[in-house]
């Protein structure tokens, strides 16, 4: 099973105020630049568990999910990848 990582995300709102996501920060400053959004909905994490906004993202040509859950950020990460 997958596990939340809780990730800083910085972000911009649109002029009808929605959010976009634009870089991904880890906590060892690593920062990973968020190409394209492609899509935004309300959905369940299905492997970490827990649900928000689901925004799939493009980060150097793969497709990723980034969630927001109330005002926080994560990913799903499989537990050997968290530090």
């Amino acid at each position: 099973m997958a596990c939340k990582i809780y990730v800083e995300v910085t972000a911009r709102f649109d002029q009808e105020g929605s959010v976009i996501p634009e870089n991904i920060i880890w906590e060892d400053g690593r920062r990973f630049e968020i190409d394209r959004v492609l899509d935004v909905r309300p959905a369940a994490s299905l492997k970490a568990g827990g649900c928000g906004i689901r925004y799939t993202c493009r980060i150097r040509g793969r497709d990723t999910f980034l969630f927001l859950e109330e005002n926080r950020w994560f990913v799903e990460a499989k537990k050997a990848q968290r530090r």
